[in-house]
């Protein structure tokens, strides 16, 4: 189908060409997310989460379904050993899963004694350590979550350290924090607040500590969604999952455009041989178009 851009500034032409087409991977889905590409495999991995089931995707081909009864898993990353960190909505928890024995493992569930809200998304740094988000939506009475009380009194962002299993809080004061990245040096970790519809941008310090959390941008325009699944290419664009489609922003925060999904777009991950297609989540449908730009 042709891709509908809503263009706002002129450095859009630098990102992606707007004569190609927005293509349909796979399709059939409930409500597909977390999705994060494996460079040695080339394949997407992603999760449908109301069916609670993981799927592997290799381009031109059917997705092909890994694992079952994911306890509605959501955001995705893989570690430094190639395993899948996952956050799961019903047991509230991070766990990893083995790809060569298909184990799962809990990492982390609890802090301060109070079981986690609902992890939603995920990355790793460089140096091991595991980002994530906790909000309550998988706690929302919906098909995404279980309905139940709350433990935690705040909805928080974490780091955890797998290696010692420690469980850090670094941010209480979002709303409901949900997608998150880094930029391409790592300097800064992007987190999106949906209900202010704001991307926050903090300084990532060298004990892994964040600080200052200034609203980097705020995602505006017509269509389903809120500020969801994020990624940044190799020059520090950040591309964001909102309202419409996906919302491209240049390291400066000026929003340059939006590439419109039919579906509501809940996450986005770059891959393909040359890492140039975005692939994005978009409901019951994985749709991809191309950059001009490499992914981070």
């Amino acid at each position: 189908m042709t891709l509908k851009l809503r263009k706002d500034n002129a450095g859009l032409d630098k990102i992606l060409d707007p004569s190609q087409t927005l293509q349909i991977e796979a399709q059939g889905f409930t409500f597909i997310e977390g999705g994060v590409w494996n460079k040695q495999k080339k394949s997407l991995i992603f999760n449908d989460i109301p069916e609670s089931k993981t799927y592997e995707y290799f381009p031109g081909q059917p997705p092909r379904l890994i694992r079952e009864n994911t306890h509605k898993a959501n955001g995705n990353a893989y570690d430094l050993d190639g395993n899948i960190v996952v956050c799961e909505h019903v047991r509230s928890c991070i766990s990893k899963l083995d790809v060569q024995t298909g184990d799962v493992r809990v990492l982390a569930s609890h802090y301060e004694g109070k079981e986690l809200n609902s992890p939603n998304d995920v990355v790793v740094k460089s140096n091991g350590v595991i980002f994530f988000t906790d909000p309550r939506f998988g706690r929302n009475p919906s098909w995404v979550g279980l309905e139940r009380e709350q433990e935690l009194d705040f909805q928080g962002v974490f780091s955890l350290y797998p290696k010692t299993g420690r469980l850090r809080l670094l941010c209480r004061d979002l709303d409901n924090p949900n997608g998150l990245c880094f930029s391409p040096d790592e300097q800064y970790l992007y987190i999106n607040d949906p209900p202010k519809s704001h991307i926050r941008r903090f300084k990532v310090r060298l004990d892994g500590n964040l600080e200052e959390g200034t609203v980097f941008a705020i995602t505006k325009g017509e269509g389903k969604g809120k500020p969801d699944g994020m990624k940044t290419d190799v020059e520090g664009n950040l591309y964001c999952c909102a309202q419409g489609g996906v919302h491209i922003f240049n390291k400066k925060g000026i929003c340059l455009g939006v590439v419109k999904i039919p579906e509501q777009s809940g996450n986005c991950a770059f891959g393909g041989d040359d890492m140039k297609t975005l692939y994005v989540m978009a409901t019951d449908k994985l749709y991809s178009f191309r950059t001009k730009i490499k992914g981070n």
